[in-house]
């Protein structure tokens, strides 16, 4: 148990040295809260052996009060020093697992990781937040207390104090059996907190599908298996922890019992006063309470142990690296032979199997290079290797003949710009969502950039305008309305590269024409890197690159391609067909 609150004093971090004076405050409360049980014992042997006067009395009076007054006051400390310690250590705690979700490959978020992520924020760092921090002073105030217990005891007669020690070791025995035995269920039951959370996600996010296909008894006996699962454990828990508690309870009446009856019987035989005797009595119903506290939190902390694991495992996932120091620069040099973008021998997988292999093109600043091929080919991964979702496993994607590991990812982010047929808008203002594309923007800008990509007239119409604030993932829009507040967000940030998974492949036919105007808009004086699904809208593109297999299969502008009637010839007539 000290070795998890060693744990949880390290991820303090900056705060450890409030953690580290509460032990003091602690320490301080302990000792006071001894106190008047030292007092009470030397007023009633001072009664017995009629030495007691009213001035000790008043003496004794004043102060067990100041005593009291003090253990208050240290108590009150403790918690300011622990409490809110606790909420600003989980407070950047989680803004340091933002960012350090932000520079992780998305491969991460498409491999069934967020239910791990949500248990960790909802879960495991609230239950340490609430429980456990509150706790860390009171167990080292705990232990400090069972110590000066012992010493009254052996102060008392040194026979008294090694029953007591028996009795300690009995009760520390039973406690850290039952620590492992608990320690055991509460990784099992974060495990299927996480289970548990991923299932109410999948549930939540296939809902559509789930009612479209009438699969509500299936999916939801999966989900109600899973709270089954969770509750099961919890019983079980309970049920294992029970017995051991028990006997940690009887362990301590009985110890508490065989102290008192073994003081009784030394002073039947004279061995001690009578005076000792009433100080055994009085200290031994405290005697052990220190310990059975101690032990009463031994749950929190088995359960807080699981959770520092999981938050631990969260941490440790590699991120993509991002110590480059060199600059993409901002304009090519006029007599420079490097492209705008160039992939050199670019190999990649997702797993051991490559997705793309020895992939080899580049496009001169104003082109736009449409990426086609039939699904799987390997085109939204040449667009995400150049976002650096993910980096190659060979070969270089350079920038302006500047290779993109070298240069922060901030920096590689401010050149690019992304529009994806599935947008994602923030439970936030219309006027936020699109400002988020420059943060340093003025409203003038931000309009602009509105009108631009259509998008103003239908903003103006709603009924608090731009401060009209949004469902989660901009439900209450049209996928036409959302497509364009992303091309307002692209609009307003201004990046000289544009990936464009295209935007009007899923919309209807009224939509079309405004997102596309609103691309045209999007797109003046940039380098475009399309992702096409419909052929059509990439007639006048620069190159085309038919991708398959994951090599590139056929390269030229349209009219090349269809004199060689392969197989970009091909989908052209399926599609016009």
């Amino acid at each position: 148990m000290i070795k998890i609150l060693h744990r949880l004093v390290e991820r303090t971090g900056k705060y450890k040295g409030r953690i580290r004076l509460s032990y003091l405050t602690s320490l301080l409360k302990g000792i006071f809260k001894q106190v008047p049980m030292v007092l009470s014992f030397l007023v009633v042997a001072a009664f017995m052996e009629g030495e007691m006067t009213k001035e000790k009395c008043l003496y004794a009076g004043i102060i067990i009060a100041a005593s009291v007054l003090l253990q208050i006051l240290f108590e009150h400390l403790t918690n300011v020093l622990e409490s809110a310690t606790g909420y600003k250590v989980f407070a950047d705690m989680r803004m340091e697992l933002g960012e350090h979700l932000r520079k992780m490959p998305m491969g991460y978020f498409t491999e069934g990781n967020l239910g791990q992520i949500s248990s960790v924020l909802s879960t495991d760092m609230v239950f340490i937040e609430e429980n456990c921090m509150t706790v860390l002073g009171e167990l080292v105030a705990f232990m400090i207390s069972q110590g000066l217990m012992l010493i009254m005891m052996f102060a008392l007669d040194i026979r008294i104090g090694a029953l007591s020690c028996v009795v300690v070791f009995l009760i520390t025995l039973i406690g850290n059996l039952m620590h492992k035995n608990t320690l055991d269920h509460s990784e099992k039951k974060q495990e299927n907190a996480k289970k548990l959370t991923d299932a109410v996600l999948d549930f939540a996010e296939g809902i559509g599908i789930i009612k479209s296909y009438n699969m509500l008894g299936e999916k939801s006996k999966r989900l109600s298996d899973n709270f089954k699962e969770s509750c099961d454990e919890s019983i079980a828990f309970e049920i294992d922890y029970g017995p051991w508690a028990k006997r940690l309870w009887i362990t301590y009446g009985l110890g508490t019992v065989a102290v008192i009856a073994f003081a009784g019987w030394l002073a039947s035989i004279g061995a001690i006063s009578n005076a000792y005797l009433m100080g055994v009595v009085l200290f031994s119903f405290e005697m052990f309470i220190p310990m059975k506290s101690y032990y009463g939190q031994i749950a929190r902390l088995t359960v807080t142990s699981a959770c520092l694991d999981r938050i631990d495992a969260l941490f440790k996932e590699t991120e993509l690296p991002d110590t480059g120091t060199k600059k993409i620069p901002a304009l090519l040099a006029k007599d420079s032979k490097d492209s705008e973008i160039e992939y050199k021998n670019v190999t990649f997988g997702y797993t051991d199997t490559d997705v793309l292999k020895n992939v080899s093109f580049d496009i001169k600043k104003g082109e736009m290079l449409a990426l086609v091929g039939p699904s799987g080919g390997g085109k939204s991964t040449i667009a995400n290797l150049l976002a650096r979702f993910w980096d190659v496993n060979s070969g270089k994607i350079l920038v302006r003949g500047t290779d993109i590991k070298d240069v922060p990812l901030g920096n590689l982010m401010d050149n690019l710009s992304m529009v994806f047929q599935r947008v994602y808008l923030f439970n936030d203002t219309i006027y936020n969502n699109i400002a988020i594309g420059r943060p340093t923007a003025t409203k003038e800008e931000v309009i602009e950039a509105s009108k631009k990509a259509r998008c103003y007239d239908f903003i103006m119409q709603l009924p608090n305008g731009f401060d009209t604030v949004l469902d989660e993932g901009g439900s209450s829009l049209s996928g036409g309305e959302k497509q364009r507040l992303s091309i307002a967000r692209c609009i307003l940030k201004d990046s000289p590269i544009v990936i464009l998974d295209e935007a009007t492949a899923s919309v209807d036919a009224d939509n079309e024409k405004a997102i596309q105007d609103a691309i045209s808009e999007l797109c003046k004086n940039k380098t475009l890197v399309v992702i096409a699904h419909r052929l059509k809208t990439i007639r006048n593109a620069d190159k085309i690159l038919v991708i398959n297999n994951g090599g590139i299969e056929e390269c030229g502008n349209h009219e090349e391609l269809m004199k060689l009637g392969k197989t970009y010839a091909k989908m052209v007539s399926l599609q016009e067909s």
